[in-house]
């Protein structure tokens, strides 16, 4: 049942709520092909210029968390460049289309942000088709479960922390020499870095090393005025939690542990992103903003 107010309608009631399909999909994962398919803002998420003539380098741009971000930044204004896996090109041409329907620029840079070489390839390319960058979004992420450090081998571990903190570090060093005084970088970390769960023993440690990131990147970068802060998402419905990131059990009831009972959509994430790129919160920077469903992790 829908809840209504004086002037509008609102949305809680009329997200999915478990228990939801069976479904699995391989490495890295296609939003089109999940059911149900998330809500990245495609229709929903309504822009009032607060981030007029801003450039953004998003990662993980093509689903998820990073797709609903880049919907939400062309709407409030700005020119956003995507990067993403090859494998990924059929959701991230959905995304080009979005940005360039609101008569924004879209740049698409697919490449496996594991090596150092084309993290700083895809910074210079995204600073030079958008005529520069003052938002960095470090988005893209890895996440597989595992049930024992027994079977967690080296290639897998080593292939999250490359994918979630050897190329943040990369992407973000290499971002510096673009970004002026007044940007913002913003970080996804996870409540799994505060309450972590066994079987995602070397994601939640990664997820633990951006909260660490980001507070002591705002202390450095200070004097520059670009301010680093971090979202912490808990329960996200996205291609991340049906390509390995949970047990099929779990998948079926995901989410169902949050006080609101179902899992957050990615559109419902998307504003913390565009709160922190906003130059009027000039005095925030060193910050975790959590959006778990209720639980007040943070």
């Amino acid at each position: 049942m829908t809840v209504q107010t004086t002037n509008k309608t609102l949305i809680t009631e009329e997200y999915p709520v478990p228990p939801f399909k069976k479904q699995q999909q391989p490495m890295p994962g296609l939003a089109s092909k999940m059911d149900p398919r998330p809500d990245h803002g495609e229709t929903s998420y309504r822009g009032s210029g607060k981030l007029t003539g801003r450039k953004a380098l998003i990662t993980g741009g093509d689903s998820g968390i990073g797709r609903a971000v880049a919907i939400a930044y062309a709407r409030e204004g700005a020119d956003v460049a995507i990067n993403y896996l090859p494998e990924e090109e059929s959701d991230a041409a959905e995304v080009v289309q979005l940005i360039e329907a609101e008569g924004r620029k879209a740049v698409a840079i697919p490449g496996d942000i594991r090596s150092e070489k084309f993290c700083q390839e895809l910074v210079k390319q995204a600073a030079e088709q958008l005529g520069g960058l003052d938002i960095l979004v470090n988005n893209a992420g890895r996440q597989q479960f595992n049930e024992s450090i027994r079977t967690l081998s080296t290639e897998d571990f080593d292939a999250t922390f490359k994918t979630n903190v050897y190329a943040m570090f990369w992407i973000t060093k290499a971002a510096l020499e673009y970004l002026p005084a007044g940007s913002s970088i913003i970080n996804t970390s996870s409540v799994q870095a505060y309450q972590p769960s066994a079987i995602l023993l070397d994601y939640a440690q990664t997820k633990a090393s951006i909260v660490a990131f980001t507070k002591a990147l705002a202390q450095q970068l200070g004097k520059d005025k670009i301010r680093v802060n971090a979202v912490a998402p808990g329960p996200y419905w996205t291609a991340l939690q049906v390509c390995g990131g949970q047990p099929q059990e779990k998948v079926e009831k995901f989410g169902e542990s949050a006080p609101l009972g179902r899992p957050g959509q990615p559109a419902e994430i998307a504003p913390l992103y565009v709160t922190f790129a906003q130059v009027n919160n000039s005095f925030t920077s060193g910050q975790v903003w959590c959006s778990d469903g209720g639980t007040g992790t943070l």
